[in-house]
């Protein structure tokens, strides 16, 4: 059997959920896939973009328009990070779109008579227009108004996709806190006309991405990948408009057999010090019947630190929308901390981190491992094992066994490559793959009897008007 027919088969057994044993009745075991991570070389197969203003399995509202100023559906987000889109058929007179209640409204506004976009905030305090920005449009165009966080975006479609017009936060943010539970319950998704204007299918529901990165595989406690129905469970850091406070967390799913057919199947946010956050670039382990979600602290990132937090549950966090206490998982540092990896070894728990000394006025960070008691729960007793502090740029720790040997893998920014360290923090050598824009996660993950190396890019998306942070490009490589 060839090579070329020997993966036509094991796309075949992974899409029905075959793996593991498959590789033996190949022509060998998992584990021969490679005897250590340096006999891996690795190369590109798949770069593309997720793109979505609504993740498709989680639209809330669909609807062909009603006539109003302002039309509320009555449908809320359980977070605020939410979109509506409106198709515009005639635009005759201004549009709005956005969030509405009882006095309380934040919403996108195009006014095709002054040529103009806005984004206006009405309190009890009353209405202000916090931001404009100079826009032409055609008669017929998609609207959209997304929130991600307290960030609230303009966007239209004239035919070459969603581009946006204008977006605010630290405006929006004085007026109205949408991280707080007891606002966000007011509001529900809405839209209008403010004139003759003819407006056609309305759409409505919970924000997407611009773009993805922080991929981490699903696993269980052992370091097994979680593939159900041929498809790999991964979690991705879903990019937002703007900086890290927009980004969100999420669970997608990678099938086997057509790995350009990356699905979102479900939106996680977590509540703490009385807000609901987007903390993002995390992990989730399956053991036995609960998850551990292991997560970083940048939904509220003000350049004043950085921690991991975690927390488990029975809830089924790998479909549907969750909103989950945590609570800080106290690591051995005394820094800020970010990118967890878990894994159990030898019958004691592992965690991989980044420690960052600093983050202005430029951000400093290195790998590091701890682990905690044999037989004591991942959150017991942690001691640092240790940490590379000759590094200054590196992140994206992952845990992985090779070859029936563990290693941790981080990606150093500066030296642009992969280093390769064992569980001492002792740097072996260097992954033999591609290194490419922003600080890739070198992601291994062995599929039958081959291994594959989920990543990103530092593709950024309308980096002109939305700043840093709206990146990257989904990669996957193959060793």
């Amino acid at each position: 059997m060839t090579d070329f027919d020997r993966r036509d088969v094991l796309r075949a057994l992974t899409a029905l959920g075959v793996t593991g044993a498959a590789a033996g009745l190949l022509g060998g075991t998992a584990e021969a896939a490679g005897t250590d991570p340096f006999s891996l070389k690795f190369s590109v197969t798949e770069q593309f973009r997720p793109f979505a203003l609504i993740a498709p399995k989680f639209v809330q509202v669909d609807t062909a328009a009603r006539p109003g100023a302002l039309v509320r559906t009555g449908v809320r987000p359980k977070a605020p990070y939410g979109t509506v889109t409106v198709e515009v058929l005639d635009a005759g007179a201004p549009v709005v779109a956005g969030l509405a209640g009882d006095g309380v409204s934040v919403l996108g506004t195009y006014d095709p008579a002054a040529g103009q976009a806005r984004i206006e905030i009405t309190t009890a305090s009353g209405t202000a227009v916090v931001k404009t920005a100079a826009a032409s449009l055609p008669k017929a165009f998609g609207f959209a108004v997304v929130v991600n966080e307290n960030a609230v975006t303009v966007l239209a479609d004239t035919g070459a996709g969603w581009r946006p017009l204008l977006t605010e936060r630290d405006q929006v943010r004085a007026r109205i806190d949408l991280r707080d539970p007891a606002v966000l319950g007011k509001l529900g998704y809405a839209y209008g006309r403010r004139g003759p204007a003819r407006l056609g299918r309305v759409r409505a529901g919970y924000y997407g991405q611009a773009g993805v990165r922080d991929p981490h595989v699903v696993q269980y406690a052992d370091g097994r990948p979680v593939i159900r129905d041929g498809k790999l469970y991964l979690t991705m850091t879903n990019a937002g408009l703007g900086f890290f406070q927009q980004a969100h967390w999420a669970v997608w799913t990678l099938d086997l057999a057509d790995p350009t057919k990356l699905e979102q199947v479900a939106s996680l946010f977590f509540a703490r010090d009385g807000v609901v956050l987007g903390d993002h670039a995390g992990q989730i382990v399956v053991d036995d019947d609960r998850f551990i979600l292991l997560m970083s602290s940048w939904g509220d990132f003000a350049f004043t630190g950085v921690h991991v937090r975690h927390t488990v549950t029975r809830e089924n966090v790998l479909s549907g929308v969750h909103v989950l206490p945590t609570r800080q998982l106290p690591l051995p540092t005394t820094v800020s901390s970010w990118d967890p990896a878990l894994t159990r070894i030898d019958g004691r728990w592992h965690i991989a981190f980044v420690e960052s000394p600093a983050q202005q006025p430029s951000f400093v960070f290195h790998p590091a491992l701890a682990a905690a008691p044999r037989g004591a729960d991942y959150d017991h007793g942690l001691t640092l094992l240790g940490a590379d502090t000759s590094v200054g740029q590196t992140e994206g720790t992952i845990l992985q066994r090779v070859g029936g040997r563990w290693y941790l893998f981080a990606s150093d920014g500066d030296a642009r490559e992969y280093p390769v360290y064992d569980l001492r923090l002792r740097k072996l050598g260097t992954l033999d793959a591609p290194y490419g824009t922003n600080i890739p996660h070198p992601m291994l993950v062995r599929i039958g009897n081959r291994w594959w190396l989920p990543t990103f890019d530092g593709t950024q998306y309308a980096e002109d008007v939305l700043g840093y942070g709206g990146h990257g490009d989904f990669i996957l490589m193959r060793a």
